[in-house]
């Protein structure tokens, strides 16, 4: 008996796939290494022997190492993203800051290397500078819908100052200062922001902390 063989569509298929895997491994050494080496970037051949490549599989599926850097940043994104939508956001003000808060403090632990090592080395590109804003709005945004109550008793430019305020507040670098420069734990850290967060919005429920 013959064997069967795969239709020429499988094969092309299964070849993608592995592309496609590939590339993902690529990705998430260029990660990993970017957060072990921040602020350096790794070089190709150090991206290649983590992901357990040659050098040539990275430049077949990127043209340089910054299209792997942009691809990178849209992969953590994403996983920021996935996260799903604010816990506690229907909660009461002490809830919603509380969950805010904590949720903040475990992207920028995660996210903290890979950060240092895009604003060092974004350079004049373009597509680095977009995402860095993207991620920026994506926390003020968050904010928005977190705090909706205590930010609609604000007319339109105090709002918009207090959005800037609290993104501030809650930088990444702000975060790193917290942990690396006072030694505070994780637990520490995230008391100051609440609080802090605490005595900045307005409360609309106490008519004395509104005058």
């Amino acid at each position: 008996m013959h064997a069967t063989s795969l239709p020429k569509s499988a094969k092309i298929d299964g070849r993608r796939l592995r592309s496609e895997r590939t590339k993902q491994l690529i990705i998430e050494a260029y990660i990993a290494l970017a957060e072990e080496m921040s602020p350096r970037v790794p070089t190709a051949a150090e991206i290649a022997e983590r992901a357990g490549y040659s050098v040539r599989s990275i430049f077949e599926r990127f043209p340089d190492i910054r299209a792997l850097q942009v691809a990178a940043i849209d992969y953590s994104l994403a996983q920021i993203s996935a996260l799903g939508p604010p816990r506690g956001a229907d909660g009461d003000r002490t809830t919603r800051i509380i969950s805010h808060v904590r949720t903040r403090g475990e992207t920028c632990e995660r996210w903290l290397p890979l950060w240092r090592s895009l604003i060092v080395n974004q350079g004049d590109s373009p597509e680095i500078k977009a995402r860095i804003r993207i991620a920026r709005d994506r926390v003020t945004s968050r904010m928005e819908m977190m705090f909706a109550p205590e930010l609609a008793a604000l007319p339109a430019e105090e709002r918009q100052q207090m959005l800037i305020a609290l993104e501030a507040l809650t930088d990444v670098e702000s975060w790193a200062r917290m942990r690396e420069f006072f030694s505070l734990s994780f637990d520490d850290a995230c008391l100051v922001w609440i609080q802090t967060i605490g005595r900045l919005l307005p409360n609309p429920n106490d008519p004395c902390a509104m005058t």
